[in-house]
């Protein structure tokens, strides 16, 4: 049984993952790796790192795959409320004003590494709340790990998943079912989940809000900076953009500007 992967192995899986999504692996998170390579070569029987590695550069599909099991996926609702506090009190005040200057009437956000879909609900559930007559919204959620997306577009979740969701939130946006939470449709239909390699560009534009909290930090600089450049290319001409608290643009060459709100920090485009 394999113990461990050689250091000849790991660099190639490594290679291989950051030169098809940008994820960096490093010595401190060689652990991972290692282990999530393991666990696919026992439960697909598979003999040997070097047979596994010739399936997934054959076969897209099985590249997919092995990317979606090595990505980690930790959410859950209302994840740092500062940042939905500024969402509410400043960054979507701010839109529609932009908004009714312009003449359009529909916000289009992205939540970007999705992952089992609490950020995007999150977002929708506050948007229903918030959105003033007359104008519509519309979400986009991405993620590059399928069973996550998948997740996601079910919409249930445990009892234990949607601590943290307010009372009143529970109630009206969520059906309660055997062994937890559904939610409703109304709130599902706001939301587009795609899969998407966050290395392309997404071909999307005039985005108003992009989250893209805890994402980066998987990435070398390089590669960040791929990223951001391709936020920014799709945002609109005033918009914003959320990155994770740990998480920071200084010292990256970008067109993004930052913006200190009373209640969280992020960054913007043509804001001020």
């Amino acid at each position: 049984m394999l113990e461990v992967l050689t250091d000849t192995d790991y660099e190639m899986f490594r290679k291989v993952i950051y030169d098809e999504s940008g994820i960096t692996f490093s010595d401190t998170n060689r652990s991972i790796l290692d282990s999530r390579i393991k666990e696919i070569l026992r439960n697909n029987n598979i003999a040997t790192p070097q047979e596994y590695y010739a399936i997934i550069t054959k076969n897209p599909e099985e590249m997919k795959k092995m990317l979606d099991s090595v990505t980690t996926n930790l959410t859950r609702f209302f994840r740092n409320q500062p940042h939905f506090d500024a969402f509410i009190h400043y960054v979507i005040p701010k839109v529609i004003e932009f908004k009714k200057a312009s003449g359009d009437r529909n916000i289009k956000i992205w939540s970007a590494g999705c992952s089992t879909g609490e950020e995007p609900y999150t977002i929708a559930m506050i948007m229903k709340e918030i959105c003033p007559p007359g104008f519509t919204f519309h979400i986009t959620a991405s993620d590059i790990s399928l069973k996550s997306l998948m997740v996601a577009q079910q919409g249930f979740y445990s009892e234990a998943r949607v601590e943290g969701v307010p009372p009143n939130y529970l109630a009206k946006y969520f059906t309660k079912v055997d062994g937890g939470y559904q939610i409703k449709e109304d709130v599902k239909k706001t939301i587009h989940f795609d899969y998407h390699n966050l290395k392309n560009d997404s071909g999307a534009r005039n985005l108003d809000v992009i989250f893209c909290r805890n994402v980066l930090i998987y990435f070398d600089e390089p590669a960040q900076l791929t990223v951001v450049n391709h936020f920014y290319d799709s945002m609109s001409e005033h918009s914003f953009l959320y990155i994770g608290h740990s998480e920071s643009l200084f010292g990256m060459n970008t067109k993004f500007e930052f913006l200190k709100t009373d209640w969280a920090c992020l960054y913007g485009k043509n804001i001020k």
